[in-house]
């Protein structure tokens, strides 16, 4: 028996990276997996790779009617969506005097608004499914400053709030809802960054997390193991936010 047997899990940016590590472990322990992304092909062979207990369907977390379409398609797929990890986040990097209007409402939508369209979209799939679980991937930019990321932190620190708002609004529901606030984690975005290799050079577990290493994290919170657990903050980021 899987931890998570008989869950149907919605993952957007699970084309790659994190995205793709917790479709992978939700699968390996018995979930069936909804793998969504703008990377089509990425997506498709992520679940290809995983097999029956996953499909791939488009999704553009800031249009609302494409989230509606894809409960829609999830339900006749596998039935009522039972969990849902809301991944998907880009960055742009700019000092704030620099920084574009344009760019910035870009980042807010995408991080910040995909995660509201998101809860909102599978609040009633959970009602049918009768218990659900939100994981909602914030950051340590979710909790602390970081220069020349403002949009960035600014919708890391919404989404942390958001979660809070929706446990209360949901509980009544059976349905959970927690964030995620990940350090370094050791994905092609991160390696690129000479900036990031050091933060974590210098943190008390002195590496990046694996995606895996998130991926056993995400899967507590979609399990009944952490039946007891909402609008709390899951850190997991090798100590960095202790100094």
């Amino acid at each position: 028996m899987g931890r998570v047997d008989s869950k149907v899990v919605v993952v957007t940016g699970g084309a790659r990276g994190m995205g793709a590590a917790f479709a992978r472990k939700l699968a390996a322990e018995g979930a069936k997996v909804v793998i969504t992304d703008v990377l089509a092909d990425a997506g498709q062979a992520v679940a290809a790779e995983i097999g029956d207990a996953a499909r791939f369907f488009p999704l553009d977390v800031t249009d609302e009617a494409a989230w509606n379409h894809v409960v829609a398609q999830t339900e006749s797929a596998f039935g009522p969506v039972s969990g849902l990890v809301n991944n998907a986040g880009i960055v742009h990097v700019d000092p704030i005097e620099k920084l574009s209007e344009a760019d910035y409402r870009t980042v807010i939508d995408v991080n910040q608004v995909g995660v509201f369209l998101g809860m909102k979209a599978v609040i009633g799939s959970m009602r049918r499914a009768g218990v659900g679980s939100i994981v909602n991937i914030s950051s340590t930019g979710g909790l602390i400053g970081y220069s020349n990321i403002l949009g960035y932190v600014a919708s890391k620190w919404a989404v942390r709030g958001m979660t809070k708002t929706a446990a209360q609004e949901f509980a009544a529901d059976n349905v959970r809802v927690n964030s995620v606030h990940p350090g370094i984690v050791a994905t092609d975005m991160v390696a690129a960054s000479a900036r990031s290799a050091d933060i974590a050079a210098n943190q008390p577990i002195a590496r990046p997390a694996t995606p895996e290493e998130l991926a056993n994290l995400v899967l507590f919170l979609i399990s009944d193991d952490s039946s007891y657990s909402t609008g709390s903050e899951f850190i997991a980021d090798g100590g960095f936010t202790t100094e």
